[in-house]
């Protein structure tokens, strides 16, 4: 006798093939019932034209080259802020920093004041995190936070209270943090922020050249713990590259401080790519990450004078114009990505960062919490290659208050919409229009305002209209202390 023919199947095939069977369906049940992980990658000053896959022959990036081409490149995708903090606040929101009095750079606490801005984020604002968190996924946020506790600023709320399990920052936001140590080409050790240590802690120093290792490491760690718990997880990781100052690994390029700026940029560049290279293969040799990931790249702001590119676009970090305010987007996903559009460039949606909350919210199926401020759109759809629309309602902007003259542009314009194919720049009252076909004029050389009256009235009626119904700090109510 076989010692099989006490096995039940041997009795009851009809009821073995029933107990199989049930056991695939609820395996398949369980996978579908997994929600999707989100990592969100924000690169700081990176800009437009900076990556190998958006035109850089100065530069190689080849692991952030690999997603794009896994996954789709946006060319027409814009973040709501040309400089660091009110970006941060839009993606993170999904509304117009300009709600929360964050239109420039968080500093000191006088210099916050005096230009009409809030020391920190409301912890009130419609988080993305907090949404995700309460619909049970574990969230960390990792890197730059830039949106209250820096300088002097030292009462500001935690990252958690802002809907984070964990977080490591750097010098600028509460709580744990890396912060750079310097090494010039001869060795000579040097720190950096050393006052943010009255930001909170624990801290710890690292070489300013390998410190986005620091963050990616954190996460790894982070999204690994989620996976053994079987828990979906979101992500920030928001590195302090590629920012000035610039230290790179001087020996290793070959570069001195001396050296241009350009190429020391292009230098940090190229190590950010290589330590990001550890966090693609941490999701791709994992199969339930690689299956169950999506990933977010893109630059919060344009770049630095002297340093990144803008392509062809005009423009920089602070400026209105397209180099202040494009970024390239790239999405990856594995079985979230439409197979025809990976490796594709969409040439043609036209969205923003604040757009990426509710698309993530829909991509997720949570919903937001109740009477939740909003000003962007689902657009999943387009995120994913299963479309090309573009958002409907048009991108306002309105400059940093201290940036009127910058990078050697004066008199800079103080408000902008992107509309369709059409974009106008205008000051507060709506005087000294330009207008641009975007589509047929991306490097906005052709002013056409005295050509097409009717549009401009229509647009800068729009865009002023918005910016009134903006919130304003009464900068006598702030304490200010010197």
């Amino acid at each position: 006798m076989s010692k099989f023919d006490f096995l039940p199947f041997k009795k009851a095939p009809c009821l073995f093939i029933v107990v199989v069977m049930s056991f695939l369906v609820a395996c398949n049940l369980d996978k579908k019932d997994l929600k999707p992980n989100i990592v969100l990658i924000f690169i700081d000053d990176m800009g437009y034209g900076d990556l190998s896959s958006f035109g850089n022959l100065s530069a190689e990036t080849p692991n952030i080259d690999k997603l794009a081409a896994e996954g789709i490149r946006f060319d027409q995708f814009y973040v709501n802020s040309p400089i660091c903090s009110p970006s941060r606040v839009a993606i993170s929101t999904g509304t117009y920093p300009q709600r929360w009095n964050i239109t420039s750079y968080l500093a000191y606490r006088k210099v916050n004041a005096e230009r009409g801005l809030a020391n920190w984020l409301d912890p009130a604002a419609p988080m993305l995190a907090r949404d995700l968190k309460q619909a049970g996924y574990v969230t960390g946020h990792f890197g730059k936070w830039h949106m209250g506790g820096q300088r002097d600023v030292t009462e500001a709320p935690p990252i958690t209270d802002y809907g984070f399990d964990e977080s490591l920052t750097n010098f600028e936001g509460m709580g744990a943090k890396l912060l750079p140590l310097t090494m010039d080409e001869n060795g000579k050790v040097g720190r950096i922020w050393e006052d943010a240590e009255i930001l909170g802690g624990p801290v710890t120093w690292m070489q300013r050249s390998e410190i986005t290792s620091g963050f990616i490491d954190a996460a790894i760690g982070f999204m690994d713990k989620a996976q053994n718990e079987k828990k979906p997880f979101y992500v920030n990781i928001w590195p302090d590259d590629v920012h000035s100052p610039y230290w790179p690994s001087f020996k290793e390029y070959g570069l001195t401080k001396e050296s241009s700026k350009k190429d020391l940029y292009h230098a940090v560049l190229e190590e950010m790519d290589l330590q990001f290279g550890k966090l693609f293969d941490f999701v791709n040799n994992h199969e339930s990450l690689h299956e169950n990931t999506l990933i977010i790249f893109c630059s919060d702001n344009g770049p630095e004078l002297g340093a990144g590119s803008a392509g062809d676009l005009k423009g920089y970090k602070t400026h209105l114009y397209e180099g202040g305010i494009r970024s390239s987007l790239i999405v990856w996903g594995s079985t979230f990505i439409n197979e025809e559009a990976k490796g594709k460039r969409n040439a043609e949606s036209v969205f923003s960062a604040i757009d990426l909350k509710p698309s993530l919210l829909a991509f997720t199926g949570v919903k937001a919490s109740e009477n939740t401020i909003s000003d962007g759109e689902n657009v999943l759809e387009t995120l994913l290659g299963e479309s090309s629309l573009s958002r409907q309602s048009p991108i306002f902007y309105s400059r940093p208050p201290d940036r009127k003259n910058y990078y050697g542009f004066e008199n800079l314009p103080d408000l902008a919409v992107r509309d369709g194919d059409w974009k106008l720049l205008c000051d507060y009252d709506g005087g000294r229009p330009e207008l641009y076909n975007i589509v047929a004029d991306e490097g906005e050389n052709q002013n056409l305002a005295e050509m097409e009256s009717q549009r401009v009235k229509a647009l800068t009626d729009k865009v002023v209209n918005w910016y009134q119904t903006m919130p304003t700090m009464k900068i006598d109510s702030l304490s200010v202390s010197e």
